[in-house]
């Protein structure tokens, strides 16, 4: 990959500092999207808000805070530049990965549903594995610039994947992780027959997640067959295609939807496109769709004008953390794989996600300032 030259690296770096070439296409698509998630959290998550809080407001209101800091935090990477990460990259993946650790402690990390996958500060609940996703993108970008022990890269992702599928309990965000790094792994330029020896290792790994939990092995049983138990193992993805079957065409309307009063479990966060289903309709979720590809094409595009090979990497695996985690999501909606816990990207109810999500955007709008052509 050809290199810029000192010259062209301040001139570029001048031209983002004065905000010329901020690529405003990407940039809606992700306040569309921002927004409408915002609407959909407000429309999905009054009953349960009531029931666990007595304010039918207080996801939205949280979503808003969140999506304030989150869009403050676009902003300060769209001007930061993405080189100055390279130096940033080992304090902050060190950063993520002690606060992963630390949902464990019982002061500090908070258990539900048999899981330990978020932490208390003050009065903040965050997800510690929306950070990882994000500092270990930049830290392998930064990794795969020079001369690197693959036992060790080897050694930290599985470490990583198992604290995350084996004892958060979290499969679902195990695999994203892990579909970030191989991939990452093999455009760096890694010899085919070893990628694809990891990436056998890699399915025998998530298969014995599957097999030695019942409740995974139940998710299975229900991807297999989604009306075997209406009232049992299959419950969740049952509730999700009758609302999105009483969607129809065009959907039942805005805030008409009937599965969203406590009959679709976890409706605000991995739940909420089958909302968006039943109330816009295979129209609307099409449209929902084709925006979210539309953002991860603009992403690669991003990836592929890139001025260094620092930020083709970062653009990349950016591009890919958003893309698998929509397509595990609306996947798992439509059931077309096994249900996962994992949010739509900036649509999904959860801070951390957005906040993350939104760092991503911005750091992904300074390369693309800072690109050749672009």
């Amino acid at each position: 990959m050809r290199r810029i030259n000192r010259n062209t690296k301040k001139s570029l770096a001048r031209s983002s500092a004065r905000g010329e070439g901020l690529d405003w296409t990407f940039l809606g698509t992700v306040i569309c999207l921002s927004l409408f998630g915002l609407l959909m959290v407000f429309d999905s998550s009054q009953v349960e808000a009531y029931a666990s809080f007595s304010d039918k407001y207080y996801f939205f209101k949280q979503q808003i805070l969140w999506m304030i800091l989150g869009f403050a935090a676009l902003g300060f990477f769209s001007f930061f530049d993405y080189r100055k990460l390279q130096k940033l990259a080992s304090p902050f993946f060190i950063t993520s990965v002690i606060l992963m650790m630390l949902v464990f402690l019982p002061n500090l990390g908070v258990l539900a549903g048999g899981a330990h996958r978020w932490l208390k500060v003050g009065f903040l609940t965050i997800q510690p594995t929306e950070l990882i996703k994000l500092s270990s993108i930049i830290y392998f970008s930064s990794m795969f610039q020079k001369r690197y022990n693959q036992k060790f890269f080897f050694t930290l992702t599985g470490a990583i994947v198992v604290i995350i599928g084996f004892f958060q309990k979290d499969l679902g965000s195990a695999i994203v992780y892990a579909v970030i790094s191989l991939t990452m792994y093999f455009i760096s330029g890694a010899q085919i027959m070893r990628f694809l020896s990891v990436l056998g290792s890699g399915f025998m790994v998530f298969l014995f997640f599957i097999l030695s939990s019942s409740y995974r092995r139940d998710r299975v049983l229900a991807f297999l067959d989604p009306f075997a138990d209406p009232n049992g193992f299959s419950y969740h993805i049952y509730q999700v295609l009758i609302a999105l079957g009483s969607g129809g065409l065009f959907g039942l309307g805005i805030g008409q939807s009937r599965q969203k009063f406590a009959y679709i479990p976890e409706v605000t966060t991995d739940s909420i496109f089958a909302v968006v289903g039943e109330e816009f309709g295979f129209v609307g979720g099409v449209i929902l769709i084709s925006a979210i590809a539309f953002l991860i094409l603009r992403a690669l595009k991003i990836s592929e004008l890139a001025s260094d090979d620092f930020g083709k990497m970062l653009a990349t695996g950016l591009s890919i953390w958003i893309g698998v985690q929509a397509v595990i999501n609306l996947g798992a909606m439509v059931s077309l794989i096994p249900l996962t816990g994992v949010p739509l990207p900036f649509i999904s109810y959860g801070g951390s996600a957005l906040m993350a999500n939104l760092v991503a955007a911005g750091i992904l709008l300074n390369i693309s300032k800072q690109s050749r052509k672009y």
